[in-house]
């Protein structure tokens, strides 16, 4: 009687169970979850939220292009010669080019760290698409959402 152990039909490669048959067998959760969502998806999903709940009193918010980005870029070596005296800022706009729709820029870093729980997340990331939309359009934050600044 050979006692031998056939050798493995493919090379080596990543054991998915134990050999009781116990282990990982697939993905914790599925992925229409959203346990299974990074936290940068679930926060362009706060930005895309708050631009469709604006672009229902403003059409032509369609136009214009949201961007979700993780940090500030720093064009110079000294971020104060930059932004002066304020913190890092939490949202800007680029006004439309030839050829470029205009575009709002939410910072995921900066909105992430100044907000503890996903409402004030929602809360401040609705905040910094109003102000910059309002900065856009040439209006008050006020005029683009009746609701700014209430809690």
């Amino acid at each position: 009687m050979d006692n031998r152990v056939p050798p493995r039909a493919a090379g080596p490669g990543p054991r998915r169970r134990d050999r009781h048959g116990r282990g990982m067998r697939g993905p914790i959760a599925p992925p229409q979850v959203p346990l299974a969502a990074s936290r940068a998806e679930v926060f362009a999903d706060l930005v895309q939220d708050s631009v469709e709940r604006l672009e229902r009193r403003w059409p032509q918010l369609a136009e214009v292009e949201f961007l979700v980005l993780e940090v500030p870029r720093l064009e110079g070596q000294d971020s104060v010669a930059l932004w002066g005296d304020e913190a890092v800022p939490l949202g800007g706009i680029m006004p439309a080019r030839e050829g470029r729709r205009a575009r709002v820029v939410v910072y995921r870093r900066p909105v992430e760290i100044r907000s503890k729980g996903r409402d004030e997340r929602a809360a401040l990331v609705h905040e910094v698409v109003v102000e910059q939309v309002a900065e856009l359009l040439g209006l008050t934050p006020e005029t683009v959402d009746p609701r700014y600044g209430e809690e």
